[in-house]
């Protein structure tokens, strides 16, 4: 098992409460929806360089506003990843995700790159490429329509033997190791990722931006062999998303207060450099936002607990 035992708890845990107060009101779904898009499709193109902020995201997504002095292309990524968010969610609504498809990477890559280049949509590369800042050179273009067939094998037999975050951290990590496309390659693999982990109940799980060293830094790891970070990260970013969904949706006098790490010092004896040690390795229930980690009181007093009895 590559998912650590306790954040595999926690996850399970906190999807059992969301399922618990499923079916969602619609009108908080369209709300949640639509955050969790902007922010994605933020997060997803920052992460490819594109220099829109939050705010120029939501009003090109959401409004139709041009934004003065940005590129042309930054505009269209923008539009074309909420067009294929939207196809993501009209799979998972329609139930058709639970198995993969070179046809379905091909649509995903297809309307994240609609616009900007026709001529490789969809289209897997002709030639040879090398990514920059990295030891890894993908396999040559004559080699990516045998490596893609290996990635849909491996992912049709796996599927149901592997945990789901796990299974969907190493696709994505398989899918972009190809580097099947000429370009796009990061938004469909995520969005790939998100595929599966939807169609398993999850919300839409989002990678920050300023999360984008150490994503390229655990990629690099599961180059080498070693999948166990990458596979934490992402179990992460899943618990993320997990709570922000509860935090919405839970009664007043339910929710969870969030503290800040700082703050939780009161509750215990660890300092908030340890505090922020047991976040990242999902010893204590707790999320990034932005670039700090919160916890709660409970997660905390949990933590303290459970430390004495071993």
């Amino acid at each position: 098992m590559l998912l650590k035992e306790n954040l595999k708890k926690l996850l399970e845990e906190k999807l059992k409460k969301l399922n618990k107060l499923r079916p969602l009101s619609k009108s908080l779904v369209d709300k949640l929806k639509e955050k969790f898009e902007i922010e994605m499709t933020y997060n997803s193109n920052a992460i490819e360089g594109n220099s829109l902020t939050l705010k120029e995201t939501y009003w090109i997504i959401q409004q139709g506003i041009t934004v003065k002095g940005k590129p042309l292309k930054d505009h269209l990524e923008a539009k074309n990843h909420k067009e294929a968010l939207d196809y993501l969610y009209e799979l998972i609504g329609h139930k058709r995700a639970s198995t993969i498809s070179e046809n379905l990477i091909k649509t995903l890559h297809s309307l994240v790159i609609q616009d900007i280049d026709k001529r490789i949509a969809g289209r897997y590369r002709d030639r040879d490429v090398f990514i920059a800042g990295t030891d890894h050179t993908p396999p040559s273009s004559f080699e990516v329509p045998i490596k893609m067939a290996e990635l849909i094998k491996w992912a049709k037999n796996n599927i149901k033997k592997m945990n789901i975050v796990e299974f969907s951290a190493i696709l994505h990590h398989k899918f972009v190791h190809i580097h099947p496309f000429e370009d796009g390659n990061g938004r469909t693999g995520r969005l790939l990722m998100n595929v599966f982990l939807m169609r398993y109940g999850f919300p839409l799980v989002i990678i920050q931006n300023n999360d984008r060293q150490k994503y390229y830094r655990v990629l690099a790891m599961a180059d080498k062999g070693n999948y166990k970070p990458l596979v934490n990260f992402i179990a992460q970013t899943v618990l993320r998303s997990l709570n922000i969904y509860l935090d919405t949706l839970t009664p007043s006098k339910e929710k969870e207060k969030w503290i800040t790490l700082a703050e939780a010092t009161k509750y215990c004896s660890y300092s908030q450099a340890y505090l922020g040690k047991l976040a990242k390795e999902g010893k204590i229930d707790a999320h990034k936002i932005k670039r700090n980690w919160v916890t709660t009181k409970e997660a905390i007093q949990k933590y303290v607990n459970e430390h004495k009895k071993k």
